[in-house]
């Protein structure tokens, strides 16, 4: 038995603290805020989307983020036994598209409830309120520097999961404490970059898109002439440039920080061929035969798109639409397929769901999460570099890491 310190409540660091404590270690769960499970309540928009319903190859294929570094971990601990751990600790679970698993409630409070009640059924030490804010080690021993409630205290340790999570959202406590304990420690960290995240627009008429919503588009990324991304869905427009489930998707395959030469081309009616789409306005034109070309495409597109439509097309907005030439309907027609924005950079890694980058995994041993560097020293979670696609595979990878490491010490 081994007195065992986990470094952080989140999705990785709870099930890492049960784990540890089934096997029969004296287990203590340090975390800096007032309860557990801070960004877990806000995953999958307050529903927790606990991991993606696929086989093996399909995790790794969506983590493009070293996902091969994960193999081991998923082959033992991978979606079917996520599903099974949640069903055993009472919470029933669905699959909806995409193969993104959610609990039947709708409610992520009662994922968190779970490992919470999981980790008090199995005694492990949970200190709220109480910041590390140093870890030294010397030969077996891990002296763990605390401070709650101001005072400023030391407790001793064999082995020591790290779970502290990465820099996005900062406000549920990920705050990249971590990455410095690794760092004093002797690790590598890899550049960190955001990921799954809003991403900027050069173009000047963005604003007056703020707040709109588009369903049922296409959106395909390209860079220099090479396809990043393609997907159908949701977007959304912002006063700084474009969001949304399709956009924080799209920004995973941003691989780096260049942004040069690429741009977003929205396919504004992915139902319709260009020759359907024509022969649908060339209706709409003959329904409205008496109006103006801005006051003809009402049926056709949201309101608050149609003055930059009219911008873009170079037809004049009050020309009528009985004189529009069948050149500048084609124009048109091509311009809602292929609406192009112009990505020029990435939000700030605070609004980015994940961290992209963290320990180099050449200093961690995939069957067990054990640092090469310093033996008795674990990771788990958004800490490591290892990241993936929206759908419950960042869960996954928090889940799965964090049942090995725990599994482990």
């Amino acid at each position: 038995m081994s007195a065992v310190a986990v470094i952080g409540a989140g999705a990785a660091g709870l099930i890492a603290a049960a784990e540890a404590a089934k096997n029969g270690n004296k287990v203590v769960l340090i975390e800096k805020n007032n309860k557990v499970g801070r960004k877990l309540y806000i995953t999958g928009k307050g529903r927790c989307n606990i991991t993606n319903s696929c086989d093996l190859s399909t995790l790794i294929a969506n983590t493009p983020g070293n996902g091969r570094f994960l193999y081991s971990t998923f082959s033992r601990f991978g979606s079917r036994e996520i599903v099974d751990y949640f069903e055993d600790l009472g919470v029933e679970t669905k699959v909806e598209r995409g193969n993104r698993v959610f609990p039947k409630s709708d409610k992520a409070a009662d994922v968190v409830d779970a490992l919470y009640d999981n980790i008090k059924k199995l005694k492990v030490k949970l200190m709220l309120n109480t910041s590390v804010i140093k870890i030294k080690c010397k030969d077996e021993i891990k002296t763990v520097t605390c401070v709650s409630d101001g005072k400023r205290f030391e407790l001793e340790f064999e082995k020591i999961i790290i779970a502290t999570g990465g820099l996005s959202y900062p406000k549920t406590g990920s705050t990249g404490d971590g990455f410095k304990f690794a760092s004093d420690m002797g690790h590598s960290v890899t550049e960190l970059r955001p990921s799954l995240v809003p991403l900027i627009a050069g173009e000047k008429w963005i604003r007056e898109l703020q707040g709109l919503s588009l369903r049922n588009v296409s959106v395909k990324l390209i860079q220099n002439d090479n396809k990043l991304f393609e997907d159908f869905g949701e977007m959304l427009f912002t006063h700084y440039g474009i969001s949304g489930p399709l956009i924080l998707s799209a920004s995973s395959h941003i691989r780096g920080s260049d942004f040069d030469n690429m741009k977003l081309m929205i396919d504004l009616k992915p139902a319709l061929t260009l020759e359907e789409l024509n022969n649908r306005i060339k209706r709409d034109f003959l329904a409205h035969v008496r109006k103006n070309f801005s006051n003809a495409l009402n049926d056709l597109l949201p309101g608050k798109l149609i003055p930059v439509v009219v911008e873009l097309s170079g037809i004049e907005n009050n020309k009528p639409v009985n004189q529009i030439t069948r050149e500048e309907r084609e124009k048109l027609t091509f311009l809602l397929k292929h609406f192009t924005v112009t990505p020029t950079g990435p939000r700030p890694i605070e609004e980015a769901i994940i961290t992209s980058g963290g320990i180099d995994i050449k200093e961690i041993d995939p069957k067990t999460m054990e640092s090469y560097i310093i033996p008795g020293i674990y990771f788990a979670g958004e800490i490591i570099d290892v990241d993936a696609y929206t759908g419950g595979f960042n869960l996954t990878i928090a889940f799965s890491t964090g049942y090995t490491a725990g599994n482990n010490v």
